[in-house]
């Protein structure tokens, strides 16, 4: 058997990557899945799952000069830390060049699953109209995609990976095929009353989030042992480890390959078709062929990009596929703002267990055109994060013996309510990334530069954001609030929703791929991560990312079989 001869490679095992190994498998392709990262075994190698803080080193505490060392761009995420450090990208060895102008957080995971064992999991659908934001306002090009083409995907993806939530029949957040919705806290029933009451335009719902809240395809509900991010041997969060991955594998067509970092993809004398991929052994440094008749680059959004310009050759002299020169540009990212407003709880209820999901307050603003009291274009929702705060707040207050103790087992009679909005990002060609001229990283790859930042669109979306959180908390019945006035925003990539620097688009002049991620100039290579995005929306895009992945392999598969792809 030739070892290095697939009808289908795809680079990057995250989201994307173990939906196309699914979906490619399952039609009956011979797949190989190259993975920059070492492998992780599911259920297996999450040695941080429930590891108590007296179990890690410095009980847990951050190991301050090994993480400015080694980590100085991952331990700004929320997920970083002694249980999950395994998962997360060395930035010392595997550098990038970051603009301090213009500053940009690469997160990355480098194991395989990518991100999928790390990221929120909340997930909802596009709608019409944030497909058709682009061409309404004029700013970017318009998505040669609609609503209605993308909405089977979602639900074929929906059914799979199990989504809770509630429908609602919103029309700017379509509702999916849903599992039963997680539970409110009673202090978020009486939230949720007062505000409907109160501010009757602003639309509020348990989280969609794929999380199990019953048995489905093999994997148990949840039981909210949390924190999620540690990862989940019960599967009872969607990753690529505990489901697309193992799927793929039951088809005996998988071909799986950690420590391999792609270097460029080769094409043949025509120019249009990829014959090969070159791939590193992170652990030996050999370098191997691997040749094809399908690509899938599922890299991440900046990994593909460097993987295009550095696949540059006489008939693609600018990058595979870059004939428009638009790949590298128009990066986006949400902007993240978090406002506070605090409550009393003077009931003597307490909840066990972590529940790994929050209230989600859809976009209502400028969605009947442009609102006349908004100085900014498109909108934002809120992830609505409640916190209970326990003994590790006030375990410094006078006290000793039994009834010392007795007093800390009990919660404060309060309640910190974090309405932390995402905010859509408008496409901006200077937001871009580029290889280095000089500098390599030690495959000898040329390192990727990063160049980003926040236009007045996004600072004025934020700032209206806070006026619109003071109210919600207000009506609520907030007894204090803080919010955010935004004189210092979050780095670009803080929020890990990275995108749009491949986009697609209907006229190869200005666009790399087509509607169904096909790269216009190249027949056989198609990229479904973050970087096809066109427009960013205001809500978390890896549902709409495996949506679009799923319909690019049902497409590819068919283009194969009828001897259209060369």
């Amino acid at each position: 058997m030739d070892t290095t001869q697939f009808d289908a490679i795809v680079v990057g095992s995250g989201i994307s990557g173990g939906w196309a190994a699914k979906e490619l498998t399952e039609k009956g392709l011979k797949v190989l899945v190259l993975e920059r990262g070492k492998n992780i075994r599911h259920g297996v190698d999450y040695v941080g799952e429930h590891a108590e803080n007296w179990q890690l080193p410095f009980y847990g505490m951050p190991d301050r000069e090994r993480d400015n060392r080694d980590y100085p761009i991952q331990q700004n995420s929320y997920a970083f830390g002694e249980p999950t450090i395994h998962y997360w990208n060395n930035d010392r060895l595997n550098p990038y060049v970051r603009n301090e102008d213009k500053p940009f957080n690469w997160m990355r995971a480098d194991v395989v699953g990518g991100r999928s064992l790390l990221w929120g999991r909340q997930v909802y659908r596009w709608s019409e109209q944030d497909f058709r934001a682009n061409a309404a306002d004029g700013n970017g090009i318009d998505w040669p995609v609609s609503y209605a083409d993308v909405a089977p995907w979602y639900s074929h993806v929906e059914k799979f990976i199990g989504v809770s939530g509630q429908a609602e029949g919103w029309e700017q957040l379509p509702d999916g095929e849903f599992l039963p919705p997680m539970d409110y806290f009673a202090l978020e029933k009486t939230v949720v009353e007062r505000v409907r009451k109160k501010e009757p335009q602003v639309p509020i719902t348990m989280g969609r989030v794929a999380i199990l809240t019953k048995d489905h395809n093999g994997r148990a509900a949840c039981h909210y042992c949390g924190p999620c991010q540690r990862g989940c041997s019960t599967g009872s969060y969607f990753s690529s480890q505990s489901s697309t991955l193992p799927a793929a594998e039951a088809t005996g067509n998988l071909t799986l390959l950690p420590d391999h970092v792609v270097e460029r993809l080769e094409h043949d004398d025509s120019g249009r078709r990829v014959n090969a991929v070159l791939a590193v052994n992170t652990q030996t440094g050999e370098r191997t062929r691997f040749s094809t008749k399908l690509v899938f680059l599922c890299a991440s959004t900046l990994a593909s990009t460097q993987i295009l310009l550095n696949s540059s050759s006489e008939a693609h002299p600018n990058g595979l596929a870059n004939g428009s020169g638009v790949v590298g540009n128009y990066l986006m990212d949400h902007l993240a703002v978090s406002h506070t407003g605090m409550f009393v709880d003077d009931t003597d209820r307490y909840y066990q267990g972590e529940r790994p999901n929050n209230l989600y307050i859809a976009r209502f603003r400028n969605l009947a055109g442009q609102d006349e009291d908004a100085d900014f274009l498109r909108g934002y929702g809120y992830q609505c994060i409640p916190l209970r705060p326990d003994w590790e707040t006030s375990f410094n207050r006078r006290g000793f013996g039994e009834d010392y103790k007795a007093q800390l087992g009990k919660p404060l009679p309060l309640w910190v309510w974090v309405m932390r909005a995402f905010i859509e990002c408008i496409p901006n060609q200077s937001n871009r990334v580029y290889l280095h001229p000089e500098r390599k990283d030690r495959f000898g790859i040329p390192l990727l530069v990063t160049e980003f930042e926040w236009s007045d669109n996004e600072r004025n979306a934020a700032l209206d954001s806070g006026v619109q959180a003071a109210k919600i908390l207000r009506a609520a019945g907030a007894i204090s609030l803080d919010i955010d006035d935004t004189k210092k925003l979050d780095v670009g990539g803080d929020a890990i929703h990275e995108m749009g620097t491949v986009r697609m688009g209907r006229d190869p002049a200005s666009s790399a791929l087509n509607g169904y991620n096909q790269a216009h100039e190249v027949d056989n290579l198609f990229v479904t991560d973050g970087s096809f995005m066109t427009s960013s929306s205001c809500v978390n895009p890896s549902l709409t990312y495996m949506a679009f992945t799923a319909r690019a392999c049902d497409y590819a598969a068919t283009q194969l079989a009828e001897g259209q792809l060369g």
